[in-house]
C-alpha cells in the first residue's frame, strides 16, 4: 500500500513520465481535470502534485495556459580558460565561447560609480564605501536570459585606466585592455556558491519558482593587489560550469564535458 499523499504520488508520476521523455521539453501537461480523472483525485491535490514539479523546476505554469515542460538548453562554460589570454579569442571571452558554441550572444551594458560593500571592500581591499566602478553586462544566449556579470573596478584604476568608465562594450574584453596597458591580471581567486534568486535576478533572468541562481565570484590580481571582482550570476538550469587542471592527456576528448 502506497503511504505517500496523494498529491505526492501525482508528482512522482508525472516526473517519471517527463524524464522518460514521454513528456518532452517545451509539450503540455494534461488539464488538471484529465488528470483528477486519471489519478482519481480532487483538482487541488492535483494542483498540489504539479505546483510541487513548477517547485523543483521541472515544469512551468502560465494562467489560462496550463501547465509546460520547462526547457532545458544547457550551455557549458569552461571556467578554466574563460580568462585565459593565450586562448585564441575574437572578442570577449562570452561572445567567443557563445560563437564557437554555434550559439549567438547579444549583451547589453550599463556603467556606474557605487560605494564598495563590505563585501567588496574585503576582496579589493578598499575602505568599506570607497567608490568602485559597476561594469554591468545583461547576457543573452540564442535571445533567452543567460546570466548577469558585475564587475567592480577599485577607483585608484579606473583613474589610470578612464576606458573603464566609458559605458558600453569594450571589444577586446577588459583582461585584454587592463594586460595591453601595462596591468596584467596574473592570478585569480574563486567562490561558487548557490542560492534561490531575489526578485530582481528571477525577472531579469526569467526565472521560474524553484530554480536556483549560481553565483560565481572572481578576484583578479595583478602581481601586487586586486584588480577587479566579478559575481556572474547563472541561471541554475540553463547552465554547466567546468574547469581544466593539470595535465589531461589521459581524457578522452568523447568524455562529457
Amino acid at each position: 500500500m502506497n503511504k505517500q499523499p496523494k498529491y505526492r504520488q501525482v508528482a512522482d508520476a508525472l516526473r517519471r513520465e517527463i524524464d522518460s521523455g514521454q513528456y518532452a521539453p517545451g509539450s503540455r501537461l494534461p488539464s488538471e481535470s484529465e488528470l483528477s480523472a486519471r489519478f482519481d483525485a480532487s483538482r487541488n491535490t492535483v494542483r498540489a502534485g504539479l505546483n510541487a514539479l513548477v517547485s523543483e523546476g521541472l515544469i512551468s505554469s502560465s494562467q489560462g495556459l496550463g501547465y509546460e515542460v520547462r526547457k532545458h538548453e544547457i550551455f557549458r562554460l569552461n571556467a578554466s580558460r574563460f580568462e585565459n589570454l593565450t586562448f585564441p579569442q575574437n572578442g570577449d571571452a562570452y561572445s567567443t565561447d557563445v560563437t564557437n558554441a554555434g550559439r549567438r550572444p547579444t549583451q547589453t551594458f550599463r556603467v556606474e560609480m557605487q560605494p564598495a560593500s563590505a563585501f567588496l571592500a574585503e576582496r579589493l581591499k578598499v575602505e568599506e564605501g570607497a567608490t568602485t566602478v559597476l561594469r554591468h553586462c545583461h547576457r543573452f544566449v540564442d535571445d533567452v536570459p543567460w546570466s548577469t556579470q558585475a564587475t567592480h573596478y577599485p577607483e585608484w584604476l579606473v583613474q589610470e585606466r578612464p576606458r573603464l568608465a566609458e559605458p558600453g562594450d569594450i571589444e577586446e574584453g577588459t583582461t585584454r585592455y587592463l594586460a595591453a596597458l601595462g596591468i596584467e591580471q596574473i592570478g585569480y581567486y574563486d567562490e561558487i556558491s548557490t542560492r534561490m534568486p531575489t526578485p530582481d535576478e528571477a525577472r531579469l533572468l526569467d526565472i521560474g519558482r524553484g530554480v536556483p541562481v549560481l553565483l560565481w565570484t572572481r578576484t583578479g590580481y595583478s602581481a601586487d593587489r586586486p584588480i577587479r571582482c566579478t559575481t556572474t550570476t547563472f541561471r541554475g538550469d540553463l547552465n554547466h560550469m567546468n574547469y581544466e587542471i593539470g595535465d589531461l592527456s589521459a581524457r578522452s576528448e568523447n568524455e562529457p564535458q
